[in-house]
């Protein structure tokens, strides 16, 4: 991977990982007291206090931001090892990239039950919504960059369906949230 690139891949595992933290320790201290307010409840609609109390947060039986700790913890060191110039065998990059596109699955879906069976928006969880595309992106550029089409083809428009994921659920969470944004003016 080029160092350049590296570099953003840990600015971004970093970026979600502190993200997961944040909102892990939110989320203990709802469990510990009832009545906490988390830092990230800035009003109705950006209010990951609403969001972290419903069953959706803990798909797996446990919070989803400890997926984020362990997920982006394993990104940030692949992406040291990749700035030291530890070279890493193909199938590595091909498990990272797995990885990261179920992760982009489960966002999907996370970002499906936040506007649509919640109703309040997560900061901490957006900061990921925004973080794992760029990183998806870096790694296939690493793994099919070179390859034959069809996956040069998608190595090649890579920043593109970045910037079509970010235009749809901004869209997405603009109409949900229209009355609210249109208040703000």
């Amino acid at each position: 991977m080029p160092p350049r690139s590296a570099w953003v891949l840990l600015a971004g595992a970093l970026l979600g990982w502190f993200a997961s933290v944040v909102l892990t320790i939110e989320k203990f201290k709802q469990y510990t007291d009832p009545s906490y307010v988390p830092s990230c409840n800035i009003s109705a609609v950006l209010a990951c206090g609403s969001v972290m109390r419903t069953d959706q947060a803990a798909v797996f039986g446990f919070p989803n931001p400890l997926i984020g700790i362990v997920g982006f913890s394993v990104v940030v060191t692949i992406a040291v090892l990749a700035i030291t110039g530890v070279g890493l065998p193909r199938w590595f990059w091909g498990g990272l990239w797995l990885g990261l596109a179920l992760g982009m699955v489960f966002i999907g879906w996370l970002i499906f039950q936040t506007l649509y069976r919640i109703g309040a928006l997560c900061p901490y969880c957006m900061v990921v919504w925004a973080a794992t595309p760029v990183l998806l992106a870096l790694v296939t550029d690493q793994l099919w960059s070179r390859a034959r089409p069809p996956l040069r083809i998608l190595a090649e428009w890579r920043w593109t369906f970045v910037a079509l994921w970010y235009a749809v659920v901004a869209l997405l969470v603009f109409l949900k949230f229209q009355d609210y944004w249109l208040s703000l003016v």
